[in-house]
């Protein structure tokens, strides 16, 4: 991950898993863009503040209710307007990209988008999670998961025309399949990709199919039977950055954030008592 400071904005450039994908974390106080293009599709989510933003001939208010989208070389322009403040997260996904983003979900090409402001509270909190999963950079799988789950729902809710994305298959078996191969390799750097080809799924396709048959998120079920092992092999009075490592943790504080969130007390706590 690069960084480089843009005026009083700090621009994110991003390619562990799509090339031509760049992220934007701004913060202004006194700004204002010119009618301008991006050879890229845009998505911004105001965390705070808020701008105008002028495209298609209408003048419209960002705030954190609002999610913006632009189509490649779509002129807009936006300005501070009302707000002292304008924070904001986006996201530019060149053609090289939003063809991996296609074939994650399963589509020949992406949709393109007849309105520029959704008021969607569900996606815009998704977007927002992706784009800060992506600038921590400590989870690869979720943030691939994040990044096709926030687009497919972005693409089906309000994308027009296009290619239909195909809903996961309601099949016990082939959860099955993909539970054993995570059992497996759960101490590995697996990927998304590599398990959806493990039963003929897409990406987006592979997501549906967990969210239907155990109502969790794929990263979710690994992080499961992670913190699963991991209790097994605390119990055996291995030191908790040994076992975050063995189990594929990106380390020890990310072993003690998931630890505490599930079961209420830290990854030392527990050995201790499994000791006693």
């Amino acid at each position: 991950m690069a960084r480089r400071d843009l005026r009083n904005s700090t621009q994110y450039w991003w390619d562990r898993h799509l090339s031509g994908l760049s992220l934007l974390c701004a913060d202004f106080t006194t700004h204002d863009y010119p009618p301008h293009v991006h050879d890229a599709l845009v998505v911004a989510v105001t965390e705070q503040g808020g701008s105008i933003i002028r495209s298609r001939g209408e003048v419209e208010e960002a705030h954190p209710s609002t999610l913006f989208v632009f189509n490649p070389a779509e002129p807009h322009a936006g300005w501070m307007g009302w707000s002292k403040r304008w924070r904001y997260r986006g996201m530019y996904l060149t053609q090289a990209a939003l063809d991996q983003v296609a074939a994650g979900l399963g589509v020949d090409s992406v949709p393109y988008f007849t309105r520029n402001l959704f008021g969607d509270r569900d996606l815009i909190e998704g977007f927002l999670a992706m784009h800060r999963a992506i600038e921590q950079g400590r989870d690869v799988f979720r943030e691939h998961e994040l990044l096709i789950g926030s687009f497919g729902k972005l693409f089906q809710r309000h994308g027009s025309g296009r290619s239909r994305i195909e809903p996961a298959p309601r099949d016990r078996a082939l959860f099955a399949r993909v539970a054993e191969r995570m059992r497996a390799e759960y101490a590995t750097e697996l990927r998304l990709e590599d398990l959806a080809q493990h039963v003929g799924l897409t990406i987006f396709q592979l997501i549906g199919l967990f969210k239907r048959t155990v109502g969790l998120a794929p990263h979710a079920y690994l992080t499961q039977i992670r913190l699963g092992m991991a209790c097994r092999q605390l119990r055996q009075s291995s030191a908790p950055a040994e076992v975050a490592a063995a189990v594929g943790f990106y380390d020890q504080s990310a072993l003690n954030r998931h630890f505490k969130r599930c079961y209420g007390i830290t990854p030392l706590q527990f050995a201790r008592a499994a000791a006693a």
